[in-house]
């Protein structure tokens, strides 16, 4: 069996918190003025953990992104620096199948 990407499980732990909360938000306003008190305030209790938890996740996600951005970036800046003529090629290359796209509109 393969091993989930820990990426792709955090967005849908992510996801699936997001989905509680919001679930647990339509229970409170559906209910509120047929629940008791103690009631009314258990599902906030669980709606406002819910929404703490996805913030959580929320953080570790962004987290993961911003090493993941600055890896790329380190990763950009050796190849330029190593091969220029190359990296000039290539951007030379992008800009014109850009401008390809661009004028056709």
């Amino acid at each position: 069996m393969e091993q989930a990407n820990p990426e792709v499980q955090v967005r849908e732990d992510l996801a699936a918190s997001l989905k509680g909360v919001m679930g647990d938000a339509e229970q409170v306003l559906k209910r509120a003025g047929q629940t008791s008190a103690q009631e009314y305030d258990s599902a906030l209790k669980r709606a406002a953990e819910k929404l703490r938890r996805a913030k959580e996740d929320f953080i570790r996600l962004e987290e993961d992104a911003m090493l993941h951005a600055k890896h790329a970036a380190r990763v950009t800046d050796r190849a330029v620096h190593e091969h220029p003529y190359a990296a000039m090629g290539v951007a030379a290359g992008v800009g014109f199948l850009l401008g390809m796209l661009i004028s056709r509109r």
